[in-house]
């Protein structure tokens, strides 16, 4: 399992009035820079250097609030200030100017949007459903998250590509991948692997447009599924699950696993990435459980859960955990902890570890080619 890298800082407990008029105050800076994006002040500087009274007109708004706005972006590193001459920094100029090719207009479109949702969240609380939940999920909104979770995955999918040794896989499939970006990573890194991405048809639409500008896309097929009902047609070696497992209530990613597992081929692994929990009490990190109010917010049974939790989900579903009792070096390379091939050499730093000797829960020991004839696929 992966943990998601929004997972960030550890809030520190609000002990004093002091405490909690700083933590309810740390509204201003975000709202500064929605204010920014709703005024699209970053395309209307573009690359010139402007002073505030002709970016004002330019603008059609007053020199006094721009001055403010601006010096406050100053502030934030998001425009460059000399004397009273204001240019864009390089992430304003690109990822925020919706003139540039960079732009990332669908996520700022739909983090701009969750501003006042997030108002509403008294709303959600005493009913316990999500926002709108009387209105049907339209193909124009679907098309739009799709945009924006791409936008928000296009650095962090070849960084978590290079992680993860796929070399001795040949099929992937991307469950519930939405725009395809975590698949095109893989494909780009694995030459000799083929992906398919499953979701929802407008989900898919967003994920042929962008396989359609890479070499690898090719290798991508698609496959509309409901990932609630319907069973995962053929079979993987690697099935991939990322930011999905929050979507669901445990019981709807028990029956998911269920199938998951009937799509693995010999050996296959699941792998799975998501914001998890990691203490005890189910607290931290902040990031994680600040998210679950997301869930609660804009889906029907969705969550923050901890590995641990997941765990026990896998093994319900018929995943087995195993206890190593002897091993041996074996050569072989690859990332520290890929299954590199069926007799379960696992890569290690340099070289492979070989398993000669396993147990599974409640079962007696058994040397590992007895243990692989009855079994299908290992959870490590």
């Amino acid at each position: 399992m992966c943990e998601d890298n929004r997972c960030g800082s550890v809030i520190r407990p609000l002990s004093t009035f002091d405490d909690f008029r700083k933590a309810i105050t740390a509204y201003r800076l975000p709202r500064v820079l929605i204010a920014a994006i709703e005024l699209d002040l970053f395309t209307a500087i573009g690359t010139e250097a402007w002073a505030i009274p002709d970016l004002a007109r330019n603008m059609k708004v007053s020199e006094r609030g721009l001055a403010i706005l601006c010096r406050n972006l100053a502030m934030a590193g998001l425009l460059k200030k000399q004397g009273m001459i204001y240019r864009n920094s390089r992430l304003s100029a690109t990822a925020l100017n919706a003139r540039h090719p960079a732009y990332r207009g669908d996520y700022l479109r739909l983090i701009t949007s969750h501003w006042a949702d997030w108002g509403r969240l008294p709303e959600s609380v005493k009913s316990g459903l999500p926002l709108d939940h009387d209105k049907a999920d339209e193909p124009v909104y679907r098309r739009g998250f799709t945009w924006a979770m791409h936008h928000r995955t296009l650095e962090t999918a070849p960084k978590i590509a290079t992680q993860i040794d796929l070399r001795h896989a040949r099929t992937l499939l991307d469950l519930g991948g939405g725009p395809g970006t975590y698949a095109m990573a893989f494909l780009a890194k694995n030459p000799r692997l083929r992906a398919t991405v499953c979701d929802r048809p407008a989900a898919l639409d967003v994920a042929r447009e962008i396989a359609s500008t890479h070499k690898a896309g090719a290798r991508l097929s698609y496959m509309p599924l409901d990932l609630l009902t319907e069973a995962i047609p053929g079979t993987y070696d690697v099935i991939w699950y990322s930011n999905v497992l929050h979507i669901y209530s445990p019981q709807d990613n028990q029956a998911l696993f269920r199938r998951a597992l009937a799509a693995l081929n010999f050996g296959g692994r699941l792998l799975i990435q998501d914001a998890f929990l990691h203490d005890r009490e189910g607290l931290f990190p902040e990031e994680a459980s600040l998210f679950a109010v997301s869930m609660l917010l804009f889906t029907e049974r969705g969550n923050t859960y901890s590995a641990a939790e997941t765990r026990a989900w896998l093994t319900d579903a018929g995943f087995e955990r195993i206890k190593v009792l002897r091993s041996e070096l074996r050569p072989g390379a690859g990332t520290p902890g890929a299954i590199l091939d069926d007799k379960l050499t696992i890569a290690c730093g340099s070289g492979g570890l070989g398993l000669v000797t396993v147990q599974r829960a409640g079962k007696k020991p058994m040397v590992v080619e007895e243990f692989l004839r009855g079994v299908r696929t290992i959870v490590l």
